[in-house]
C-alpha cells in the first residue's frame, strides 16, 4: 500500500491545499494530512483542535484522506510510515528553494523518506493561508479561495482577532 503525508499547518485550509490533496488522493492508495506546528510561526489564529476539525470536514470527501495533528519533527513522524512519501506543494520557484532545503534535513533525520513536488494548479499560485489570514482581517471576500463550508468560521474568527 502506498501512502502519502501532506504536511502543513494549515491555518487555515485553503482550495490550494485542497486542489493538492485531491491530486495526491489520486497517486496514493493513502493520504495522511499532517498537521503540524511550525515554529516559525509565532501566532496561529485556529488552535490545533480547531484545524483538525476544519481540514477534516474539507477533506471527507476523499475516502483514502485522513487528518492527523503531530508536534513532532515531520521526519520522525513518517518513520511511523515505512514506505511513505512526504508530498509538498510548490507555488513558485521561492517555495522550492525552501522545501529543497527541508527535503535535504528530512533525509539527514530519516534516509529511507522521499519527497515528492506537486506544482500548484495555477489558479492557486498566489494563495496562501496568510493571505487568507490577511484578507479576512481586513473583511475582504475570502470565496473562491478557502472551502465554502469554512468561510463563516474563518471570518468569525477574524472578527474576535481584530478586537
Amino acid at each position: 500500500m502506498s501512502i502519502a503525508i501532506c504536511p502543513g499547518s494549515f491555518d487555515p485550509i485553503t482550495l490550494g491545499h485542497l486542489n493538492i490533496i485531491r491530486r495526491t488522493s489520486k497517486i496514493f492508495d493513502e493520504v495522511i494530512v499532517c498537521i503540524l506546528n511550525n515554529a516559525a510561526k509565532t501566532r496561529h489564529m485556529f488552535t490545533v483542535e480547531e484545524r483538525l476539525d476544519m481540514v477534516t470536514r474539507a477533506v471527507s470527501r476523499y475516502p483514502n484522506v485522513r487528518v492527523e495533528a503531530q508536534s513532532c519533527l515531520l521526519a520522525e513522524y513518517a518513520k511511523r510510515f515505512p514506505g511513505a512519501v512526504i508530498v509538498k506543494g510548490l507555488r513558485a520557484a521561492s517555495d522550492f528553494e525552501y522545501e529543497f532545503q527541508m527535503n535535504l534535513i528530512n533525509k539527514n533525520i530519516n534516509p529511507e523518506l522521499e519527497t515528492m513536488f506537486l506544482t500548484a494548479d495555477g489558479k492557486y499560485t498566489f494563495l496562501s493561508s496568510s493571505v487568507v489570514r490577511e484578507m479576512a482581517m481586513y473583511g475582504a471576500d475570502i470565496k473562491g479561495l478557502v472551502p465554502n463550508e469554512l468561510i463563516q468560521e474563518i471570518e468569525n474568527k477574524a472578527k474576535q482577532w481584530r478586537n
